[in-house]
């Protein structure tokens, strides 16, 4: 089973092609089932932006591999859309689509959509395991400053679902199914405390631009 087939394809408004495209955010899943986590007073500050906790499990690894953009609301938008990608595999690997990362870093349409690809991974008994990488990042501001689009490639050539009970590694041959692009529109909570959440995401399955 590919990796990429597990990816459920993005959801937008209705008002995008993607329609009810929905693609899992990655690709494989897989890191074992949840053990007792950690004590949470042991988690890096870092895993914490905001104050909620968006740590993974060593196993499963998402790369980020872009630069901050000068603008403090653009910057602030792709880290946080790199938060919801990171709270949408910390729900795959606690078996919730109610964890409170998911809650803090999406609303509307792209809550929908992180419920849907959580909720995927779950009934099909995966977890995921390897690493995730997002690359080329650019944004987009809205003129009235309230919005900002970010639009970023995704790898999954070497992030695999992983069968819980029988621990089995659903490896995949390279093609250009490993290959998303993604436009994750950020909003900003209107709380002064500078935490943006996904409004709504595109992706665009099979990209070759992003190979």
């Amino acid at each position: 089973m590919a990796t990429a087939a597990l990816l459920l394809t993005a959801c937008g408004s209705g008002d995008d092609k993607s329609g009810d495209n929905d693609k899992s955010a990655g690709a494989g899943q897989a890191a074992e089932s949840p053990k007792g986590s950690a004590d949470p007073s042991a988690v890096r500050a870092e895993d914490k932006p905001d104050g909620v906790d968006v740590s993974l499990p060593s196993g499963m690894n998402l790369v980020f591999d872009w630069d901050k953009p000068k603008d403090k609301n653009d910057a602030a938008a792709m880290e946080d859309a790199a938060n919801y990608l990171r709270a949408i595999y910390r729900g795959v690997d606690k078996r919730t689509a109610k964890d409170a990362a998911v809650t803090a870093y999406a609303t509307g349409d792209g809550l929908h959509y992180a419920q849907v690809q959580i909720n995927e991974w779950i009934k099909g008994g995966w977890t995921a395991t390897g690493t995730l990488r997002h690359y080329d990042a650019t944004t987009r501001s809205a003129p009235n400053g309230q919005s900002v689009e970010v639009a970023f490639c995704a790898d999954s050539g070497k992030f695999y679902g992983k069968e819980i009970k029988t621990k089995k590694i659903l490896t995949t041959k390279p093609s250009i199914e490993d290959f998303d692009y993604f436009k994750i529109v950020m909003v900003e909570v209107p709380t002064g405390e500078s935490l943006w959440q996904a409004s709504k995401v595109f992706v665009e399955t099979s990209a070759e631009k992003c190979r």
